[in-house]
């Protein structure tokens, strides 16, 4: 479960950490109004709350966010006018980069020179390559390396936390290109000018998400403006900044003021967890839909079908995540594009391991990509075991029962005898609700946290333990308990 593309994490945490605390402040004396967890509220004074909330969070998170991104929003907007220009193809990556370097520096300030650098390292790996068939693992060994030494504290961790999700975009995108210059998928090296213009292509240097060459060498010679274009791009921006809005200003608060359940001592808990999880779940929705934003507004995403080009986009599906049909699906659907360079680049290449290896190999890139961090990667080493046996379980019930339960929905012509039976219907339900109770357990640690030089560096490892103590170790005791029902019935 990876947070879109940590700068990506880091840019929510700018975002939230720069809104002056509005999203905390119904819950100080200072708002007007005193929550108390576990207390009861009538109508009427629940009504007040969420006014104060409106007023004092809503308002403010908006309006913050927008001063935050309007500077990006136009360097795209500039970027997407300069590749319409007649003019030769070397100045508009010329254009890409320099609107790119921008954008870094509105969000890092000279903090970008680090990103610039493993840029240049890399189109350099690529220059001395010594075998044409070998560039993709050279290059995953180099970003690799240079991840690394920035994690073991040659670099500021502040500094490193901050830059991490721009230096994981980079990373994506060479480790792409590279392999396919070897796959043959892209024919040539790269000039200096068209490879800078790509890794740093402003609609995803500093809130993603990977795209292709390919697709970067289409918004260079992307279709002319029109309101299709500008309509998707403004939805996307909208849809994020109301996930921004759930996220600090309604999940904090989801029980009982938005929706009124009280539980005791042994309950509360988990009533917390779920609303940690669904913040972290629409910070990670924000930056995926403000992602699809700035890539749009920079004339990347679309389809071209014949005379018709289609901006559709999609980094993330926040309907498939919080109404989950199985842990597999919510996966794929929170950050669609690293999914598929997951598959792509790092599954498809150690698939020939065994299935099972291979889907420990994609999330431990996965980890590796958001850098040594032990909550980041508990939580996806997690995933890539919920996940394996959650998919060998369905397909074997599946196979038993020759009914439509497995990870993934069944093709109208399937040849299950059960498709939409009652009892069917019930069994997926009943993996749904497993997923989400996985989902309020893993996504418990993602609190905000009390101590402000933890969330600036990373969460220390006895913070995820603590969470997950705190919780009975439910979550890894259900996997257990799913796993030897599959050997049970094996």
């Amino acid at each position: 479960m990876t947070r879109g593309s940590d700068a990506l994490t880091h840019g929510f945490d700018a975002l939230t950490r720069g809104l002056d605390g509005a999203g905390a402040a119904p819950r100080a004396d200072g708002g007007g109004v005193v929550l108390c967890v576990g207390c009861r509220m009538d109508a009427s004074g629940r009504l007040a709350v969420w006014r104060q909330l409106a007023v004092s969070c809503g308002l403010s998170t908006a309006q913050q966010s927008l001063q935050q991104l309007w500077g990006l929003l136009l360097l795209c907007l500039l970027c997407r006018l300069c590749f319409r220009l007649e003019v030769a193809p070397a100045a508009k990556h010329l254009a890409s980069l320099l609107c790119g370097t921008l954008g870094l520096f509105l969000f890092f300030g000279l903090q970008l020179l680090w990103v610039l650098l493993l840029s240049g390292l890399c189109y350099l790996a690529l220059l001395l390559s010594p075998r044409p068939g070998s560039r993709g693992l050279l290059l995953s060994g180099v970003v690799l390396l240079y991840l690394l030494i920035g994690e073991l504290h040659l670099i500021d961790m502040v500094t490193w936390h901050k830059i991490r999700g721009s230096q994981m975009v980079v990373a994506m995108k060479v480790i792409s290109l590279a392999f396919d210059l070897d796959r043959r998928a892209v024919g040539s090296l790269p000039s200096p000018a068209e490879f800078l213009g790509y890794v740093l292509f402003v609609g995803t240097a500093v809130f993603g998400p990977w795209i292709s060459f390919s697709a970067y060498k289409n918004a260079v010679d992307g279709p002319k403006l029109s309101w299709a274009w500008l309509r998707r791009s403004l939805l996307s921006l909208l849809k994020s900044q109301a996930c921004l809005l759930v996220s600090t200003c309604v999940a904090p608060y989801l029980f009982p003021v938005f929706i009124p359940l009280y539980g005791n001592a042994a309950t509360q808990k988990w009533l917390y967890a779920y609303e940690n999880a669904v913040s972290f779940h629409f910070s990670n929705f924000f930056v995926g839909h403000l992602s699809e934003g700035t890539s749009m507004s920079a004339g990347a995403g679309f389809t071209q079908e014949k005379d018709k080009t289609r901006w559709d986009m999609k980094v993330v599906s926040p309907l498939s995540v919080e109404m989950p049909r199985s842990m597999v699906l919510v996966v794929t659907s929170w950050n669609i594009p690293m999914s598929r360079w997951l598959k792509t680049y790092v599954f498809k290449n150690t698939q020939k391991l065994g299935t099972f290896p291979a889907i420990l190999m994609t999330y431990t890139a996965s980890a590796l990509l958001h850098g040594l961090s032990f909550h980041l990667g508990a939580v996806l080493l997690s995933l890539g075991f919920i996940t394996y046996v959650e998919h060998v379980l369905r397909r074997r019930l599946a196979s038993i029962f020759s009914a439509c339960v497995l990870s993934r929905p069944c093709a109208s012509d399937c040849s299950h005898q059960h498709q939409k039976n009652l009892w069917v219907r019930l069994l997926n339900l009943l993996f749904s609700c497993l997923v989400v109770f996985q989902l309020a357990y893993l996504g418990s640690m993602f609190d905000s946290g009390e101590d402000e030089q933890e969330v600036e560096e990373g969460f220390a490892a006895i913070h995820t333990i603590q969470r997950w103590s705190d919780l009975g170790w439910a979550g890894h005791w259900l996997l257990f308990a799913c796993w030897v029902l599959y050997r049970l019935i094996q």
